[in-house]
């Protein structure tokens, strides 16, 4: 928690300053996250020396209070992202030795969280890394016992045995992170019922080395690596269960470039038909196309919400604006797309001709269809694909934006879900009805209702995957605006809205009763919430797979149900 903090805090400066930013020591033990922060202007600095001006971060490790007025005295700005957790042991250790307690610090004395706890202290503070250093502690009166944050809970439990027997008066504060004693215990576990273990993170990271030696120390063959570069493929061709574990100062995208990396070498093994079905699926995935899937079942259900005859002309007009949409999006922001997807990044750069011409044999065949319907859904369809791909390009003159932080509709904070969500409902929910507008039934508008906050779901779904790559990039979405946690909430309040509106709609008369059908996927959805909010399953092409199943069985519902129809 307090290196993404200080991760969170730092890039969410870094992107509404151009002023220079400086971090108190490396922000975080991994050469490939130092690359990119550097490639944002944020430098990792020893010494105030040299600087004249500009942001000093304090890094989540904490600083002494010294070193704290020195930086106050220089002029810098000062921004503190000191993790709470950290801030806490300062805080005791403050209040304990003004009281006169002598200070006993369990952790590494060289690592920069210590070195600023030692500063806390009023008192002779004394530092132990194992339970052999124990017996050189002098004669002490009333000592007190804290623990840097991310220190081994086992070795901890053993110090504080032995102390407490040296010293009857001793006072311990457990001041170890619980995710960090979680994510050691889990090792524990998974040593277990695994035949080898992969540590992911940084090589001078001193929680990420703990969990190798914890891993090491339960008697299994242990792969610490940066980046799946590092692998030892050979060696784990030959293993049947592979455990992975990463560090708190690994990125998520590094831990998916390597989960993806050891799917790919167990699945050496595996038959040509497991193979070609989960090949097929991730390439579904990644190129859009059962995203387009999602918007045909989504626009068939839609159709049977508002009692409107039953036509596949329209869904498949929504399939084809969707696919065209996303692709050129996909192209036009790919940003992000290296932090959040690397598979997808990956997929869409080897096959960047092939899906260009697919979207716009989309678009163009979309425009076709629309045309023979009517000129008015021509003229929607088109100027919908228009609005579509305009989102990542300027919508205002050079000379306008001057002053505003945002000249494209996707600088706009929290705009991309609920753009693409409009988007969706545009040409799922009300496409379909420009002939009678002036007619509008109330099943008409409990489609459109119903559209709008599915597709909302849908797509702040997907913004909470993509929250660490798009606060790299400087994109502001909701949930980089209100944190994973609360947007989570959003969610989960959006889908138990859904489920009521579609028990609702039939009994006082808005729709017919196919709206309690649609319970099954609301119901599905939440299920993916669930998992992914209990980590059963990583984001990533499995997760989007059943996301968008949800949408497609939507429309298969909508098709058993006009099966009496079409027996009559």
């Amino acid at each position: 928690m307090g290196v993404r903090r200080a991760m969170e805090i730092v890039l969410a400066h870094a992107n509404k300053t151009k002023e220079p930013i400086y971090t108190y020591g490396p922000l975080i033990h991994n050469r490939q996250v130092l690359d990119m922060l550097q490639s944002k202007g944020i430098y990792s600095v020893d010494s105030l020396d040299s600087l004249e001006s500009g942001t000093i971060v304090v890094r989540a490790h904490g600083i002494p209070p010294g070193t704290r007025r020195l930086i106050k005295n220089s002029g810098l700005n000062l921004v503190d992202a000191t993790c709470p957790r950290v801030a806490k042991v300062q805080s005791i250790i403050r209040s304990q030795s003004r009281n006169g307690r002598p200070t006993i610090i369990a952790g590494d004395r060289n690592h920069a969280e210590v070195v600023g706890l030692l500063g806390y202290s009023c008192t002779p503070a004394y530092v132990v890394s194992d339970i052999k250093e124990i017996s050189s502690l002098p004669q002490l009166e009333q000592p007190f016992l804290v623990a840097q944050t991310t220190h081994n809970a086992v070795a901890f439990r053993e110090m504080v045995s032995l102390l407490e027997q040296r010293y009857p008066d001793i006072t311990v504060f457990d001041t170890i992170c619980e995710a960090t004693s979680e994510r050691q215990e889990e090792v524990r576990l998974l040593a277990g019922s695994v035949d080898g273990m992969v540590v992911v993170g940084g090589f001078h990271s001193a929680n990420t080395n703990r969990l190798a030696q914890i891993s090491r120390g339960c008697g299994i063959p242990t792969f610490h690596v940066e980046t799946d570069a590092d692998l030892d493929k050979e060696a784990l061709s030959r293993m049947g269960v592979i455990g992975v574990t990463a560090g708190a100062s690994t990125p998520s995208w590094m831990i998916r470039n390597v989960v993806q990396e050891v799917e790919a070498v167990r699945s050496a093994g595996e038959n040509r038909f497991t193979k070609i079905l989960k090949k097929g699926a991730a390439t579904a995935v990644q190129s859009n196309i059962l995203c387009a899937f999602s918007a045909l079942g989504l626009a068939h259900a839609a159709s049977m919400l508002s009692a409107r005859p039953s036509t596949f002309v329209f869904p498949v007009l929504a399939s084809l604006y969707v696919f065209a949409v996303h692709i050129s999006n996909r192209f036009l922001d790919r940003g992000a797309s290296a932090y959040n997807d690397p598979g997808r990044a990956a997929f869409l750069s080897a096959h960047k001709r092939q899906l260009l011409a697919a979207g716009i044999t989309a678009a163009i065949a979309g425009m076709m269809i629309s045309a023979f319907v009517g000129v008015f859904a021509f003229i929607a369809f088109f100027v919908l694909i228009f609005a579509g791909v305009a989102y990542s390009f300027p919508i205002l003159p050079s000379g306008i934006t001057k002053g505003l932080t945002f000249s494209k509709i996707k600088d706009i904070p929290g705009s991309r879900s609920l753009s693409e969500a409009v988007g969706w409902t545009a040409v799922i929910g009300v496409l379909p009805l420009l002939d009678r507008l002036s007619t509008l039934s109330s099943p008409d508008f409990f489609a459109i209702l119903s559209v709008l906050v599915l597709s909302y779901i849908r797509a702040l779904f997907f913004d909470v995957f993509q929250t660490q790559g798009d606060l790299i990039v400087g994109t502001e979405t909701l949930p980089v605006i209100l944190g994973e946690a609360r947007t989570v909430k959003i969610i989960k309040g959006l889908i138990v809205f859904a489920a009521c509106l579609f028990v609702a709609g039939p009994v006082i008369g808005l729709t017919g009763t196919f709206s309690f059908i649609l319970l099954l996927p609301v119901v599905a959805l939440s299920l993916c919430v669930s998992a992914y909010q209990e980590r059963r399953i990583h984001p990533g092409p499995n997760l989007e797979a059943l996301v968008e199943g949800c949408f497609i069985l939507a429309g298969l519902l909508g098709l058993i149900g006009q099966i009496p129809q079409c027996l009559r």
